[in-house]
């Protein structure tokens, strides 16, 4: 247990996703004037907390093996790919929920409740401007923990 919990590359990207997710709670109070402890488990939002997680991840590995290494890469690929991801498809799902929210609500209008479905999760996607901030965060996170 004392390798896991004194493991860098598992507790630095650890940490900045959680600390992303505390954001997005202190965003939505500052927002709404109401605490949501949800925004500690969705996903979705400012900032996106998958990017500050592989970010941090793979900051932490280039620091502790150096850019050369081939576990810094594999980082750095799934880094990319989880941003493109977040950025990219999750973004035109949580589009396209939203428009089939709104057809579904006005089918409920001329409908009996209990013959529609629930709303889909609209809060899924990133912008790309969530995505950088995301990755921002992980990376400073990571060079905070380990460099200073």
């Amino acid at each position: 247990m004392y390798e896991i919990i004194t493991n860098k590359a598992l507790v630095v990207p650890i940490s900045a996703w959680t600390i992303a997710q505390l954001i997005k709670v202190f965003i939505t109070l500052m927002r709404e004037k109401r605490l949501d402890l949800w925004f500690l488990l969705k996903s979705g939002g400012m900032p996106s907390s998958h990017t500050a997680l592989v970010c941090a991840l793979a900051t932490t590995v280039a620091i502790i093996d150096g850019l050369n290494s081939i576990t810094f890469a594999i980082t750095a690929i799934l880094a990319m790919v989880v941003m493109y991801d977040a950025a990219g498809v999750r973004q035109v799902v949580s589009q396209q929920s939203t428009i089939l929210n709104r057809i579904v609500k006005d089918l409920m209008e001329k409908r009996p409740r209990t013959e529609v479905e629930r709303d889909l999760r609209e809060f899924i996607g990133h912008t790309p401007f969530q995505v950088i901030a995301g990755a921002a965060l992980g990376i400073f996170v990571a060079w905070l923990w380990l460099i200073i």
